[in-house]
């Protein structure tokens, strides 16, 4: 199987990482470019400004680049046989350990149950207005 392992991109996604890169340097240079004709700022513009490391690689990619790489990700996953799919038993495991991490919190517990008894209060309230008539 590794193999048959290749790069799933193809020359249309690298033109457009190319392209975004490229975009992206020129953006850089003319935010840069401004910043160097200005060199006596103050340190209250300069913690106003991003460091380049605040968006680097892929969290620098806008939202629509970084799902169709992740997309492109999970389907080669899936192609090669080692992606995770949770089984009914797994799901269900998940779920036990989110409602005990939940019921901890007893007054969110007590808003669930307020809110719950609201509304079969006002389901009565209503079933009773109905059958009366």
């Amino acid at each position: 199987m590794a193999a048959e392992q290749s790069n799933h991109f193809t020359e249309q996604d690298k033109l457009e990482r190319e392209n975004h890169n490229q975009d992206r340097e020129s953006r850089e240079s003319t935010a840069h470019g401004s910043n160097a004709e200005n060199k006596h700022s103050t340190p209250s513009e300069d913690k106003t400004t991003t460091s380049r490391k605040d968006k680097r690689g892929f969290a620098s990619m806008d939202a629509a680049m970084q799902r169709a790489i992740a997309s492109k990700g999970g389907r080669a996953a899936h192609a090669q046989g080692v992606a995770h799919e949770f089984n009914s038993a797994e799901a269900r495991e998940a779920g036990r350990k989110g409602g005990v991490a939940v019921s901890r919190n007893r007054q969110h517990m007590a808003e669930i149950g307020k809110k719950g008894g609201e509304a079969a209060h006002k389901k009565r309230q209503k079933d009773n207005t109905n059958s009366s008539v």
